[in-house]
C-alpha cells in the first residue's frame, strides 16, 4: 500500500462517500472507487459495508482508520516540523470556530506580522471541532463551549458577560435588569442546537422551568444583533459585540441569572506537533483576545454608550 491509497481510505472513511471523497480530493470517482477496491484485497478484508450505492466503514475499517489516522498525522508532523528545522517554509495555519466574526481582527494582525503564512479557516459547530481536532484538520480551535478529549490542551483567551439585546422601543428596552420569567413569552432570536448561543439560551431556561420560544435561528451567531435591531426578536449577545458594534443599534439588558458568560478557549491537541507558525499564532491569540474585557460593571440601559476600542 502506498501513502495516496491510505489518503483515499481517509477520505472515504471520513465522508462515508465515495463522490464527496472524490470532490474534496479533486480526482476522478472510479479511481478512488478502484484504490479502495486495491486496498481492500491487498489487506484481505472489507474496509465499508455496501448496500447498494451507500456504503458504512465497518469494523476492519474502523480498526484500520484508527492506524491510519496515526500514521498520517505522524508523517505530516514530520514534513511540518522538517520544514521549520530548515527555514525553508513560511508555514500553515488551519483554525475553526464557531463564528468567524470571532477571529477577524486578530487574523489581520497574524497576516500583518506573518505575511508567508497560508491561513485556512473553518465556521464549525461544537461537535464538529471535536472531530476536526481528532481528524487533525485543523491547528487549533476557538471554542465558546467546552471540547472533550484527554489528548486536548486549553488556554481561556476570554470571560465575558452575555447580555439581552431587544429592538429600540421594545417593552423591556431601558430596564436596567430582567429575569428568566418575564421572558417566557418573547421570540428569540438565535441559532441552531450545537451552538454555544443556543446552548446557555437553552440552560438558562431549563434552569427555570421553561422552554424558551425560538423565533429565528440559523449557523450564523454573528448575524443575531442586525435579526434583533431588524425586530425580530430578542437574544443574547456577548459583551464583546456590543463594544465592537455599533451598526445594528440595540437596547442593552442584563440578566438576573448566575453564571450568564461565554469562555472563548483556544483549543489544540496535546501529541501533536505545533509548527511556528503555530506557536506565533497561539501567542498573538492570548496577546489580542486576553486584552478584551471581562463582565463589566457599567448598567447597559437604553442610554449606554459604547466605549472605544
Amino acid at each position: 500500500m502506498d501513502l495516496l491509497s491510505l489518503r483515499y481510505f481517509q477520505a472515504v472513511a471520513r465522508h462515508e462517500h465515495i463522490s464527496r471523497a472524490a470532490e474534496e480530493l479533486r480526482v476522478a470517482q472510479p479511481s478512488v472507487s478502484r484504490t479502495i477496491a486495491r486496498l481492500e484485497a491487498e489487506l484481505g478484508v472489507p474496509l465499508f459495508d455496501r448496500q447498494g450505492r451507500r456504503i458504512r466503514l465497518n469494523r476492519y475499517g474502523t480498526a484500520f482508520l484508527r492506524r491510519v489516522d496515526r500514521a498520517l498525522a505522524e508523517l505530516d508532523d514530520a514534513r511540518r516540523e522538517l520544514a521549520d528545522a530548515a527555514g525553508s517554509d513560511h508555514g500553515s495555519l488551519a483554525v475553526a470556530a464557531e463564528t468567524l466574526l470571532t477571529l477577524s481582527g486578530m487574523l489581520a494582525a497574524f497576516r500583518a506580522r506573518y505575511p508567508g503564512v497560508t491561513v485556512r479557516l473553518f465556521q464549525s459547530s461544537n461537535d464538529r471541532m471535536n472531530r476536526q481536532l481528532q481528524a487533525r484538520e485543523v491547528d487549533f480551535c476557538i471554542a465558546s463551549q467546552p471540547l472533550n478529549g484527554s489528548a486536548l490542551c486549553s488556554v481561556e483567551l476570554v470571560r465575558e458577560e452575555v447580555l439581552l439585546a431587544v429592538p429600540l422601543g421594545h417593552r423591556l428596552a431601558g430596564r436596567d435588569r430582567v429575569d428568566i420569567a418575564a421572558l417566557a413569552e418573547e421570540a428569540f432570536v438565535s441559532t441552531r442546537p450545537g451552538h454555544w448561543q443556543r446552548a446557555l439560551l437553552d440552560r438558562l431556561f431549563a434552569e427555570a422551568g421553561l422552554t424558551p420560544v425560538i423565533g429565528c435561528e440559523g449557523d450564523e451567531p454573528g448575524a443575531t444583533q442586525n435579526l434583533i435591531s431588524a425586530g425580530l426578536g430578542i437574544g443574547l449577545v456577548p459583551e464583546i459585540s456590543r463594544l465592537a458594534s455599533s451598526h445594528a443599534p440595540v437596547s442593552w439588558v442584563r440578566l438576573d441569572v448566575p453564571d450568564c458568560h461565554r469562555v472563548l478557549s483556544l483549543v489544540w491537541r496535546r501529541d501533536g506537533y505545533l509548527s511556528t507558525a503555530a506557536r506565533n499564532f497561539r501567542e498573538l491569540a492570548v496577546e489580542r483576545l486576553g486584552c478584551v474585557p471581562a463582565v463589566r460593571s457599567d448598567p447597559p440601559g437604553t442610554g449606554l454608550s459604547t466605549p472605544e476600542a
